[in-house]
């Protein structure tokens, strides 16, 4: 029997990080950049009015109050994309729109609601220091200088940075494209009426959502009965898209059970059971030219257990990411429960609490038994090591954290 440990060694030993591509702005996001992204240019390229207002010089409006206010004159208006240039005089000032370019001798913005809205002439009513409401010249980034590093993952707020840089392209550890494939006569996709016998596919969709979280693309396939040929030729359909391959269900040992029997003409791929609960029987390797599969056994908990030690983590590397596991914290267990001895048990709880005041973790339904219901109210996982076999209330647990 493989140790959790092991298995997940293999897991990561069957997958590596996919080459990078160079791809468009908007394809980026949810990608770990490549390469180092290098300003081209100082950014702002110009001082910049931080505000609509007037540019000034600050030494002509020292003693500005309401009371006795300035008054200068107005030279001209300068609008965002200005280029014509200007400069000031003794005495003289210029209307100026946000983020259009500060005019030669200004060095400050007195806000347009200081003021008495002049176009020839205008009050200025309050003083301003040098620099004040300006945005200096290469404040944000200088060229020369690393924009955002590689190994950095790409979401809206990086988008607007590298937007702001002016690139249009970046370098990027691509979204790992994964197949899903659920196994069994007996499952029916939801919004379908289910006959006797049947149950509603939540491996598949289940899957689907937590491989598009953890930044895979994700491609589900309509669930495949457990006969061989067509479960074959689905595997050998779907390799042309696949940088990995998940299967669920079809893995004990059953008369209809046929994962074991398809895979093995198609590569190499080893099962084991793993000491863990829930679940037990997994199964990685590749097949095709080299593509990695990885085995899930066929209930909902078990299977967002499996994904969560043993996927998520080989997903993330082929990702690009160096960041492979989640956080966790020490609880204390509110209830009491016998744990399998020999087997790295996962429990689903909801933690409640905080750092200084601590983190106790309640127990989702009977630990031991396999609920859905549970897993949904679920935030994290308290991890039972394999040589206990009780748990007593109050108790500290590791609990990986899930939200």
């Amino acid at each position: 029997m493989r140790s959790v440990s092991e298995h997940l060694s293999a897991c990561l030993a069957a997958v590596s990080q996919l080459p990078p591509l160079e791809v468009l702005l908007p394809d980026t996001v949810g990608c770990v950049l490549a390469d180092d992204v290098i300003a081209g240019a100082d950014l702002p390229v110009d001082d910049l009015a931080g505000l609509d207002g007037y540019a000034v010089r600050a030494q002509d409006v020292t003693t500005a109050t309401a009371e006795d206010p300035a008054r200068l004159r107005v030279l001209d208006e300068l609008r965002a994309g200005a280029v014509d240039p200007l400069r000031l005089i003794p005495g003289s000032a210029v209307r100026i729109a946000s983020g259009a370019p500060l005019p030669g001798e200004a060095n400050a913005v007195v806000p347009i609601e200081q003021t008495d809205f002049g176009r020839a002439e205008v009050e200025i009513r309050a003083s301003v220091a040098a620099g004040e409401n300006v945005r200096r010249k290469a404040e944000d980034l200088r060229g020369g200088e690393v924009v955002l590093a590689a190994g950095e993952r790409i979401g809206a707020r990086q988008i607007a940075l590298l937007a702001a840089a002016g690139r249009g392209r970046v370098s990027v550890y691509p979204r790992p494209r994964v197949v899903i494939v659920s196994i069994g006569d007996e499952l029916v996709e939801p919004g379908r009426p289910a006959s006797p016998g049947q149950v509603y596919d939540a491996n598949g969709h289940a899957l689907a959502t937590a491989l598009q979280d953890a930044g895979g693309a994700t491609f589900r396939v309509a669930a495949v009965p457990d006969r061989q040929h067509e479960l074959r030729e689905t595997l050998e359909d779907q390799l042309v898209r696949a940088d990995l391959i998940v299967t669920t269900g079809g893995l004990s040992y059953g008369a209809n059970d046929t994962v074991k029997e398809v895979l093995a003409p198609l590569g190499t791929v080893r099962f084991d059971s793993v000491a863990m609960t829930p679940g037990r029987q997994l199964g990685v390797g590749h097949i095709g030219e080299g593509t990695p599969i990885f085995a899930l056994p066929g209930d909902p908990v078990a299977v967002q257990v499996a994904f969560e030690m043993f996927v998520r983590p080989a997903l993330l590397t082929m990702a690009g990411y160096q960041d492979l596991y989640r956080g966790s914290v020490r609880a204390a267990t509110t209830d009491g429960w016998a744990s399998p001895a020999g087997r790295r048990e996962f429990v689903r709880v909801h933690l409640t609490g905080d750092p200084r005041g601590g983190y106790q973790a309640e127990p989702m339904g009977e630990p031991g038994k396999l609920l859905v219901s549970g897993l949904a109210r679920a935030n994290a996982l308290a991890v039972v090591p394999e040589e206990v076999t009780t748990v007593r209330p109050g108790e500290r647990l590791a609990c990986i954290l899930l939200d």
